[in-house]
């Protein structure tokens, strides 16, 4: 058996993790069949029809990203047959949000052409053994999740009805919503799922279940064609590595945004006192969220070359230009190490969901395009295959004798809450859990007015920000996953208590 120590969305993904350490499967196909189970059983967080991200660092290797992010669909089609298919619907969610869904939303899905790249280049277990839990849990039905439940409380009628199977689903004969623990068998997911097992991403790419996808697509007026999905691969990337403390850092480049993000923000608390969060520090803290995000929105989000905009800003954080201006704006994850040194850190999304499933899959798809706070670009939003913008940031760091494997859920908070987690662990040496579970800040620049957002317990300053103090640690701020493995000390994980979570560490 393989030791690992792993933290993900949910204890049963643990338990696959567990499973799969048990053949002798190492850090990355353990987080691989975590992640399945995590991206397939939580339905309306996360489907198997969205993106992911895979950041992996061995012990005798450079780091690397696989790219498996969603890209914009319509290879084949004609100007006059493009951004049609979806409607917008508001949800009373996170305080309000528009997105658009529908099948004009759905962007070429990447997350298992990611999962299968990773297993190929980095895996060492059978490719069916990574995927028997899912298969097994979905077949036998898996209990809706707490985060899931209070998520589909607001969008399951006007989301999650656009599918006859989905619907049946996740509601009882008389139309009501499950509750939390009630099982969940999804029609022909499973199936799909054992389809994929036997013949590898292909059939999702270019088989039976590729054809029902774009047919599916096309037939409601959406973009996606089998062109799309047959063309699709992922892609390695070198990550952006930072140094903080004695530990060097590597998470997701452009052309997603989040690893650039993390990095400006730390770099931008580079110089923060070491002696806990006083009010000073907060005040830093929160003006290297501030300057952080606006810069994103006035430069990132639009621009046509995000590699050089990145560097811009990872620039000015490190030379202290950044803060200047302000001294006077639904995912799952998985964290993975092993033995030998190796860490593995996975997040993937499929946005709000579209709400539509092609008939007989069983799979949900994403509706990437449709997210207007994070797609400002539209649905039509560049040429078939260029990627599109993405929060996402799993993180792998290393110092001598150690490694950390780390990510967050959460849209635009996912970057904050690793920079908070960061500073506690690396920078303050509070304990893993205490690191993960300390009271946290968010400026949230989604609306017309800036607000900063907080949890209770932190001696916040006073700012020229409205300020949202929540009655607890809430969902809304994250759900950081870690696991860390110290020749020194051994492994240790930890799960964000502000969702559910599952651990499992070697002989723990």
């Amino acid at each position: 058996m393989s030791h690992i120590a792993v933290a993900t969305t949910s204890q049963l993904a643990a338990d696959a993790a567990e499973e799969v350490a048990a053949v002798g499967g190492n850090a990355v196909d353990c987080a691989l069949a975590a992640a399945l189970v995590t991206i397939n059983t939580e339905p309306g967080v996360c489907a198997l029809g969205g993106s992911a991200f895979i950041t992996i660092w061995r012990a005798d290797a450079d780091p690397v990203t696989i790219d498996g992010n969603v890209a914009v669909p319509g290879a084949g089609l004609a100007p006059d047959q493009r951004g049609h298919g979806a409607v917008s619907v508001t949800v009373d969610y996170g305080g309000g949000i528009t997105t658009l869904v529908g099948p004009g939303s759905i962007a070429v899905p990447g997350t298992l052409a990611a999962i299968e790249h990773a297993w190929k280049r980095y895996g060492s277990a059978a490719w069916a053994d990574i995927f028997a839990p899912t298969i097994r849990a979905c077949r036998d039905g898996f209990p809706l999740s707490a985060a899931c439940r209070y998520y589909l409380g607001y969008s399951s009628d006007c989301i999650f009805n656009r599918s006859k199977d989905g619907f049946a689903a996740l509601h009882h004969a008389d139309r009501t919503l499950l509750g939390t623990g009630e099982q969940v068998i999804v029609p022909h997911l499973a199936d799909s799922l054992a389809a994929i097992a036997e013949d590898g991403a292909r059939v999702f790419y270019e088989g039976d279940i590729a054809a029902a996808i774009a047919s599916h697509c096309r037939d409601g007026n959406g973009m996606l064609t089998a062109e799309d999905l047959r063309n699709y691969r992922a892609i390695e990337r070198a990550p952006l590595v930072t140094d903080v403390g004695n530990w060097s850092i590597a998470s997701n480049p452009p052309p997603a945004v989040g690893g650039s993000m993390l990095v400006a923000m730390l770099m931008a608390c580079a110089d923060l006192a070491v002696d806990g969060w006083t009010s000073g520090a907060l005040r830093q803290l929160v003006e290297s969220q501030r300057a952080c995000l606006d810069f994103r929105k006035r430069n990132l989000d639009l621009a046509d070359d995000v590699a050089a905009e990145a560097a811009h800003l990872i620039e000015s954080a490190r030379s202290g230009r950044l803060l200047a201006r302000w001294t006077s704006a639904s995912t799952v994850h998985t964290s993975v190490v092993d033995e030998e040194g190796t860490g593995c850190a996975i997040t993937a999304s499929s946005g709000y969901g579209s709400g539509e499933m092609p008939a007989r899959t069983g799979l949900w798809l994403n509706n990437c395009l449709g997210e207007i706070e994070l797609n400002r670009r539209g649905l039509d939003a560049g040429p078939p295959g260029s990627r599109l913008p993405s929060n996402m940031a799993p993180s792998v760091a290393r110092r001598d004798g150690a490694v950390l494997a780390i990510g967050s859920p959460g849209a635009d908070r996912i970057t904050t809450a690793l920079q908070q987690f960061l500073i506690n662990y690396l920078l303050l040496d509070m304990s893993l859990k205490d690191a993960i579970s300390h009271p946290r800040v968010h400026v949230d620049t989604s609306g017309e007015v800036v607000r900063l957002m907080a949890e209770p317990g932190l001696d916040l300053p006073t700012m020229d920000l409205p300020v949202k103090v929540f009655p607890s640690l809430v969902m809304y701020f994250g759900g950081v996953s870690a696991a860390v493995y110290d020749r020194a000390s051994g492994f240790e994980a930890a799960a964000d208590p502000r969702r559910e979570g599952g651990v499992f560490v070697s002989g723990a």
